[in-house]
């Protein structure tokens, strides 16, 4: 087998009914498959997968459905199934993401011909936009804040894409049509060599769920694979289907498990003087947010540093780990600049 398309779902049955059918469609590969991961869901997801099974389009993309007993959350759900795929490569896709005919070729044609490229992703683009550009073609396809067309991290290790920096997401005018080496590639339509992802132990199971598809991608980096974005694949993300971006659990995510990243994969001195600038400038986030009334968003991230502080005594041991095996302990991915200056200071969108 080629290809596995692997797809986590949890309670998501309205999730699967509006854009699974696009995912049976529109993969249809030789040797390729759609493999459903229930993650313990009380919904009607089983019933609604079942339907599904002796459809035409289910046995054209050799739909499949792995049963888990409970939610093993993002990170764990993933690794369980991924470890019993013996596909040469696995595309971690979001339940929420709508795609079109040739989305898979591309991507999987690169990384045959480019052996030392682990992960890559297509080019994410914001489903809510093509749907108002189905209804007036004026409006813009804009990227989608999850991977948009690439993903860096700057020296403080805030994330950030080619298409979106901060809050702000740029139109697809074609400006990044090429394809280009990047830090980490989106959660939201992730491609990686499965050899290598069970090799390095998948995705961060203390993380839960934000950012371990980043910490991951910090491990392939530091251990000289190359990522890539190759945008003559496209794919459109709902986004917030798990949680949506304003709920304050998402905020705590984010916050908490940027700094389990930087911990674990961050060498000394560089360390030491990121967490230093990350206490000032979390603190001022959460002052911000108070003084914006809203104070469970400045409790989140305040209760994010606490809960970062007691978890990486458990992390020491992976820390080391990650450290020993990096053949570039400080990779050339990641910008020598900073998002907040560049955002607020010099006015900067992309």
């Amino acid at each position: 087998m080629i290809c596995s398309v692997v797809i986590l779902n949890w309670n998501g049955a309205d999730i699967m009914r509006q854009f699974l059918p696009s995912v049976l469609q529109y993969t249809t590969l030789p040797d390729t498959e759609v493999v459903v991961v229930d993650n313990g869901s009380t919904d009607d997801s089983m019933a609604y997968l079942q339907s599904l099974l002796d459809t035409p389009e289910a046995k054209a993309s050799h739909l499949r459905i792995i049963i888990h007993g409970k939610n093993y959350g993002f990170a764990t759900g993933y690794n369980r199934a991924i470890a019993s795929m013996d596909s040469e490569i696995v595309v971690l896709l979001n339940s929420d993401v709508h795609v079109s005919d040739n989305w898979l070729a591309p991507v999987l044609d690169y990384m045959r011909q480019h052996p030392n490229v682990a992960a890559a992703q297509p080019k994410v683009l914001a489903y809510k936009s093509l749907l108002a550009h189905q209804q007036n073609e004026s409006a813009p396809i804009t990227f989608e804040h999850a991977g948009a067309a690439g993903g860096y991290i700057d020296k403080l290790g805030y994330p950030f894409c080619r298409g979106r920096l901060m809050s702000y997401v740029a139109e697809d005018k074609g400006q990044y049509d090429t394809i280009a080496k990047t830090f980490w590639v989106s959660g939201a339509a992730f491609f990686i060599r499965t050899e290598l992802y069970n090799k390095l132990g998948g995705l961060d199971d203390s993380f839960f769920a934000h950012m371990e598809e980043i910490d991951l991608c910090w491990r392939l980096n530091s251990r000289g694979y190359e990522l890539v974005c190759v945008p003559q694949s496209a794919v459109y993300h709902l986004g917030g289907g798990a949680l949506a971006y304003d709920n304050p659990r998402k905020t705590y995510l984010n916050f908490r498990n940027n700094l389990l990243m930087l911990y674990k994969n961050m060498p000394q001195p560089h360390l030491r003087r990121v967490l230093f600038c990350r206490f000032v400038l979390d603190y001022v986030a959460a002052l911000q947010a108070l003084l914006t009334l809203k104070p469970k968003h400045s409790r989140a991230i305040i209760r994010a540093r606490i809960d970062f502080l007691r978890m990486k005594r458990n992390l020491v041991q992976k820390r080391q780990e990650n450290l020993a095996l990096a053949t570039q302990p400080y990779p050339d991915t990641i910008a020598r600049r900073s998002i907040i200056f560049d955002f607020y200071i010099r006015r900067l969108k992309e």
